[in-house]
């Protein structure tokens, strides 16, 4: 294996114009929990109680939302139940039998946090509520929201219905990458028809950060008496996203903000690669092409602090040699960001095209002409 270590320090152009905010661990008094992430990097970049299992009300919503985006199609007619209709709390007031679009009642979930919705989303993508939630637990496996439990698609108190800062920060994050998502979370203002009237419904988001704070794009607000007031948030300036969660916080909108403005005016986004971006050709054994490029799989960009930006070196891997056939696509090497021995990102170096193996007559020719 071949290693290479090189110091990076990048100057951005970019100016923040906001005044830089009090230290970190001041930013979430109220907030039982807490955290701050990099939506690209997954970097935490503030956290405060962030692995305490908490109920998170309707929050849940978020993964209600990507659940049902990623296994339904928005066009689906779904049908309300009577369940549906009698789920108490916020409400879309769905009566039994009416017919909407997954995509409707996904803005409904989202922008009025309406119940119903939720519960009419579950039956339609899970069957019941209880095979949703299976699917709700089995994506959050798979994003690595480990201590998290759903037990319903809206976030109504129950003993077995949990999750914690870290957990959501990382859901919420998944989520905000798919675009259809991402677009619903950020409409202010939508219309769905409304079953026997002559008028539409008209949705309001509940999120005031989409209108109180410089970029504010998402995600979701939740209350219960036993979760208290949590928040879900999200903003985007110059391209860069952080996500934001405050879990049992009286005050979750000005804390929010708070820890928002320190992500912006303490950190700045630190491009190494962008995605797809040329790292290295291999060599290739027995192939109808004797090398390959390799290239990055995604994007590799970290928010860092100007002391940290001196400090991190990045580090390059791959293999000497592959062996035909090589498939587009296939992982050849990594690269990563260390920041004083610990790994803050890690992307895969991928071969950009496929390579066929020599055939058996070229290579016979070939050995001949060698012992020649």
């Amino acid at each position: 294996m071949k290693k290479l270590m090189m110091p990076f320090i990048v100057l951005l152009s970019m100016i923040y114009l906001f005044v830089p905010c009090p230290a970190a661990a001041s930013q979430t008094p109220n907030a039982k929990s807490a955290i701050l992430i990099d939506v690209v990097s997954g970097r935490v970049l503030y956290s405060k109680n962030e692995k305490e299992r908490l109920p998170m009300a309707s929050t849940t919503k978020i993964m209600t939302a990507i659940t049902a985006i990623e296994n339904g199609r928005l066009d689906d007619v779904v049908t309300a139940s009577f369940r549906a209709q009698n789920t108490g709390g916020s409400s879309i007031y769905l009566q039994a039998g009416e017919r909407l679009s997954l995509e409707d009642l996904l803005y409904g979930l989202m922008l009025e946090s309406g119940n119903d919705a939720a519960v009419a989303i579950a039956e339609h993508i899970g069957g019941s509520i209880e095979g949703f939630s299976r699917m709700m637990n089995e994506k959050a496996a798979e994003i690595g929201a480990f201590n998290s439990s759903f037990a319903n698609p809206h976030g109504l108190d129950n003993r077995e219905h949990y999750t914690t800062a870290e957990d959501l920060g990382k859901i919420a994050s998944y989520a905000l990458r798919n675009e259809t998502f991402s677009t619903i979370v950020s409409t202010k203002q939508k219309k769905i028809p409304w079953w026997g009237r002559s008028y539409n419904r008209i949705l309001t988001n509940k999120n005031k950060l989409l209108w109180n704070l410089e970029g504010g794009d998402g995600v979701k607000t939740g209350y219960t008496g036993n979760a208290g007031r949590c928040l879900v948030s999200s903003a985007t300036r110059d391209g860069w996203q952080l996500a934001g969660v405050v879990l049992n916080c009286g005050p979750m909108w000005e804390e929010s903000i708070n820890m928002l403005e320190y992500g912006f005016s303490t950190y700045k986004p630190v491009t190494y690669y962008e995605q797809g971006q040329f790292v290295k050709t291999v060599a290739v054994a027995n192939g109808k092409k004797d090398r390959v490029r390799l290239v990055t799989d995604r994007l590799v960009r970290i928010p860092l602090t100007e002391e940290e930006e001196e400090k991190v070196i990045v580090v390059e891997e791959w293999e000497d040699i592959l062996r035909a056939p090589v498939k587009e696509g296939q992982t050849a090497g990594s690269v990563r960001v260390e920041l004083e021995g610990k790994v803050l990102f890690r992307a895969n170096l991928i071969c950009q095209e496929s390579i066929k193996e020599k055939s058996l007559r070229k290579l016979f020719f070939e050995i001949l002409s060698n012992a020649i």
